[in-house]
């Protein structure tokens, strides 16, 4: 969670120059609706500059093994708490878009915990 010019490390990147300057965000998960990702990544954008967020200094540095740096979520469950906290969310998405999403999110992450997986097959049948 860290900007940088041509750091892929970093989740904004920035590369290229002239006609192929452009700005990477290397955050969401190839399974993100793309949709959505864009509209987050636009609102967020717009909020920060309405509120006035300065940019930090550009980020030098191997950014995966940096723990002084915020983490994104590492689970589903993470991901659902904080989008359910999150009053841009709501107002930008609409309370009935995110209570849906989380809706759903809780549903899928309750029903992959009640599932056992190949791996827990392959470690556990022979202690078991």
């Amino acid at each position: 969670m860290a900007w940088s010019m041509d750091n892929r490390t970093v989740g904004f990147r920035i590369v290229g120059h002239g006609q192929s300057f452009r700005i990477e965000n290397r955050m969401p998960g190839a399974d993100a609706n793309p949709y959505l990702a864009f509209a987050a990544m636009i609102a967020s954008g717009l909020a920060g500059i309405e509120e006035k967020i300065s940019c930090p200094e550009a980020y030098e540095g191997n950014a995966y093994s940096d723990e002084s740096l915020p983490a994104l979520p590492t689970s589903l469950e993470q991901a659902t708490d904080l989008l359910n906290k999150s009053s841009l969310a709501k107002t930008v998405l609409g309370s009935k878009v995110v209570d849906f999403y989380v809706h759903t999110a809780r549903l899928e992450a309750k029903a992959f915990a009640g599932a056992v997986t190949d791996w827990e097959r392959k470690r556990y049948f022979e202690r078991i």
